[in-house]
């Protein structure tokens, strides 16, 4: 399922200016400040536009034609070097208290579409198109996807041997997180991590399911190119991270809406007192759930406690993965019979911030006068991705925030 693979890897002075945001969290504007004053940063093949006119799409065969020209700027210029043979690597990453320590590798194409790394979420054909476009263009992979076990402790002890090791990197990035990365040189201990995590039963996507997705469709395209196509080449494999499921953090992922749907405040409040016991606070930080079944409640400069009143717990199918997710509680209460939401994916009514950002950003956008309502979340559980993904089920859309972020850049995969 997992494989070691010829990392691409900037040289240890240069990893720090090297490892940028990934892809998906910054606009292009932000992308823009990050990347201007940094010839080095990854940015400049993972956000290529911000190297071109800003009034050239995003999606244009320009922007792609330029990350591939940046990577081999980047490679000519001796910033990144591959290595010499097939390696694992291991990638820790502390945010406060919060530590996690991931398995770097490539997985299996085949595995994935055999369902052995299970999946939780639709996407969108024209997110997976700009991967496989960037993938293409580039013959490389070079945003990691976010994969999970079930912990387990012959694989975890395997780690806790390379860790003990002296790293390959070790730094600070500007938003206070640490992290640092491991080489594996010790080929029997190599052997033995990738022994252990092959008789794992199965791996989970946690984030990256467009590039998983994107992955998928690459091997196809470089196998119809390919008449001697074996099945070993280096695009029938994906980048990956694999974190056990019990160091992974996952906050809340909170929601904006820009009105009422026409109802006046004491309306709304009256109808969310039908399945809600319902309590004015003094702040966020009282609002804040603290469990499932609760949610905070902002508008109009005031929060609000929302706690599910027992007759909608007894209506809530506890044995359903998906219609037992507070995501789904918000849906059906909430989103669709309260402000005519019927489509989070679609509905340009609505906005998603990330709990990252803390409830005071739901405060700042409703007081803008932008928005009308904020709504704060308890994170999903990792139990719960894992028994929906089991069930072959769908989450519904933006369930999970993960923190801390992978940095792009500290290891690529080569595709040829």
């Amino acid at each position: 399922m997992i494989k070691p693979f010829r990392g691409l890897r900037p040289i240890r002075d240069l990893a720090s200016q090297v490892a940028s945001h990934p892809y998906d969290v910054l606009s292009r504007e932000e992308a823009y400040e990050l990347g201007k004053d940094n010839p080095f940063s990854f940015l400049h093949i993972n956000k290529p536009e911000i190297d071109l006119d800003a009034s050239i799409d995003i999606h244009d065969s320009r922007v792609y034609a330029k990350a591939s020209e940046n990577m081999q700027r980047f490679i000519a210029e001796g910033t990144l070097k591959q290595d010499d043979e097939e390696k694992l690597y291991v990638y820790k990453q502390v945010m406060g208290a919060h530590e996690q320590v991931g398995l770097v590798a490539v997985a299996s194409v085949e595995a994935y579409e055999k369902n052995l790394i299970k999946k939780h979420e639709f996407t969108r054909p024209e997110k997976e198109d700009d991967r496989v476009e960037h993938m293409d263009a580039l013959g490389a992979q070079v945003g990691p996807v976010f994969l999970t076990y079930r912990g387990n402790q012959s694989v975890d002890s395997l780690i806790e041997e390379v860790v003990k090791l002296s790293p390959e990197y070790d730094f600070e990035a500007e938003d206070g997180t640490r992290h640092v990365f491991w080489v594996i040189e010790d080929l029997a201990l190599a052997a033995s991590i990738e022994t252990a995590f092959n008789a794992v039963e199965c791996l989970y996507v946690a984030d990256g399911h467009h590039r998983s997705a994107a992955a998928a469709r690459i091997k196809h395209l470089h196998q119809t190119r390919n008449p001697n196509h074996s099945g070993d080449e280096p695009y029938n494999f994906f980048l990956v991270v694999v974190f056990p499921h019990d160091q992974m953090q996952v906050l809340d992922y909170n929601r904006v809406v820009k009105d009422l749907s026409g109802a006046s405040v004491s309306d709304f409040l009256k109808q969310l007192g039908r399945h809600f016991d319902i309590e004015a606070v003094r702040d966020c930080q009282v609002a804040k759930p603290k469990a499932a079944n609760e949610f905070g409640v902002y508008l109009e400069g005031q929060w609000y406690a929302a706690r599910s009143n027992q007759v909608l717990l007894d209506q809530i199918c506890q044995n359903d993965p998906v219609q037992s997710l507070d995501v789904s509680t918000l849906q059906t209460t909430i989103l669709s019979p309260l402000l005519g939401i019927e489509d989070q994916r679609t509905d340009s009514r609505i906005d998603f911030v990330g709990g990252i950002r803390g409830l005071e950003e739901l405060e700042k956008r409703v007081d803008s006068g932008e928005w009308a309502i904020a709504i704060a979340l308890y994170p999903t559980s990792m139990e719960s991705l894992m028994a929906i993904a089991d069930a072959g089920e769908v989450m519904p859309p933006k369930s999970t925030w993960f923190e801390p972020k992978l940095k792009s850049g500290l290891v690529v995969h080569m595709l040829d």
